[in-house]
């Protein structure tokens, strides 16, 4: 959570599986009367990810294939976010010795190779030491992540350097802070290390750009987004704007109704009645963000709006199905959004942006970001961006794209990093890069990070309304 007084839902990134990929109809339900269906039982291999499920007839259990050897590591251990704690519901057979697996309906699908048996090495090695830990990650990370190029990193130099500081005896504490200093160099907002030490929960992670370090630093980030709320109900927006979908959206207009404004905090946390990374939750997430916005752009329409300002300036991402779907009500014709490949292989796989059904909103959309915006909030970005009608305004957004791949450590400790690759029609890569504005302009300013993104979004509107007056004349 990041503040009381405005709530905002962590999610995972479940990125889902497009229209076109080719996948046999109606996948099984693992557990069906309290037992495992037989087509399930046995032992699988994921060589992408490195997993290995034995599952049985009361369910499954994980174990890590990694260079160093094969240790078993379950969803839920006490330091893993959520991608940690939720376990596979339906398999795709694809012939007695290949299936596919997904947490959801639509979810990524994971390839699996049936074995005849576990590995003997699974369970032989105790990994648990310090000096056999430091090495299990190292080589998980190089197995396994995919942009030290991009991010400037000689991942083996690190390990080199790292490696003397590490020795039996030395402590979790102090090897997780020799740990946790490699993961903080990637800058990867994606790439994080957990765990529980005496007590206390630890995190390492770096990446986080500018903004929110300086409004953690200075004011704090429930006050700021508190202000930011205020301001725009009480100075900014007409008489009438609401925040709407479990306070993840504040909807409105400007300039008297000739501009809508929607801004859009998570791509997901609609609704918390139900259990995260179920089918009911991601029924219920799409639901909830469809209601609200066939109730925003019914509005914009009997307001005659000339244009929208999509506010994506603070979101903090979410399930990318919500960011395909926000797309998808700005076009009336469908497009290839984006492809996204695995380090382990593999063809990409398509992701298109169909045309919703009505309403939508078909007029020009001025996109507003900043160095928050990332995950599924970027990912809404690359797709918008290949819409000729959005103009993208702001900052250059954080360039963390990767679903979080979790490699819970033999010790308990969590990791979590980024192997998939996400990439514009075109082939472009913006991972840690960020996508840059085609308008480039301060959001948060550091002077005052509240005040600021009033005046820019009323510059925004100015700037529309003259342009909307240059193209009618």
């Amino acid at each position: 959570m990041i503040a009381r007084t405005l709530p905002l839902l962590a999610l995972a990134a479940l990125a889902a599986t497009p229209a076109s990929a080719d996948l046999p109809d109606d996948p099984l339900l693992i557990e069906q009367d309290g037992a495992v269906i037989p087509e399930a039982r046995g032992v699988w291999l994921s060589r992408a990810n490195g997993w290995i499920l034995e599952i049985g007839e009361d369910g499954i259990a994980r174990w890590q294939d990694a260079p160093t050897g094969c240790y078993r590591a379950d969803q839920g251990g006490g330091a893993a976010g959520l991608m940690g704690q939720i376990e596979y519901r339906l398999m795709t057979p694809l012939g007695r010795d290949e299936a596919i697996f997904q947490y959801i309906e639509g979810d990524t699908p994971t390839h699996f190779e049936r074995l005849d048996r576990l590995p003997a090495k699974c369970g032989a090695s105790d990994l648990t030491g310090e000096s056999d830990l430091f090495e299990t990650f190292a080589a998980i990370m190089e197995r396994h992540y995919g942009f030290f190029g991009e991010r400037g990193i000689d991942w083996e130099t690190l390990v080199d350097e790292a490696r003397p500081r590490v020795r039996d005896g030395m402590g979790e504490a102090a090897l997780f802070g020799v740990m946790g200093a490699m993961i903080e160099a990637l800058g990867d907002s994606h790439t994080k290390l957990t765990a529980q030490i005496d007590g206390e929960r630890q995190r390492a992670q770096g990446g986080l750009g500018t903004t929110l370090p300086m409004v953690r630093a200075s004011i704090g980030e429930g006050t700021w987004l508190q202000g930011l709320v205020t301001q725009l109900q009480d100075e900014v927006l007409d008489p009438g704007s609401s925040m709407v979908a479990n306070g993840r959206i504040v909807q409105g207009t400007l300039a008297n109704g000739r501009i809508g404004y929607v801004q859009v905090f998570t791509m997901g946390g609609f609704d918390e009645s139900v259990e995260p990374g179920t089918q009911e939750w991601a029924d219920a997430e799409v639901a909830a963000f469809d209601q609200a916005f066939d109730t925003i752009l019914s509005a914009f329409a009997d307001t005659r709006a000339e244009a929208l300002i999509l506010d994506l300036s603070n979101n903090r991402g979410g399930y990318d199905v919500i960011a395909r779907r926000l797309a998808s009500r700005l076009t009336g014709s469908a497009y290839l959004g984006y492809t996204v490949t695995n380090t382990g292989g593999g063809e990409p796989v398509p992701y298109f942006v169909d045309v919703a059904p009505q309403p939508r909103f078909e007029g020009p959309v001025y996109l507003l970001t900043s160095d928050v915006t990332v995950s599924g909030g970027e990912l809404a970005t690359l797709a918008l961006r290949q819409n000729p009608s959005v103009v993208q305004v702001g900052g250059t957004t954080r360039g963390a794209f990767s679903t979080p791949l979790p490699k819970p450590l033999p010790n308990g400790w969590y990791l979590e990093l980024s192997n998939e690759a996400f990439r514009a029609p075109d082939g472009t890569l913006y991972e840690g890069a960020g996508i840059a504005p085609h308008w480039p302009v301060e959001v948060f300013p550091q002077s005052d990070p509240i005040a600021g993104h009033r005046v820019v979004l009323e510059w925004l509107a100015d700037a529309i309304i003259a342009r909307q007056q240059v193209q009618a004349d």
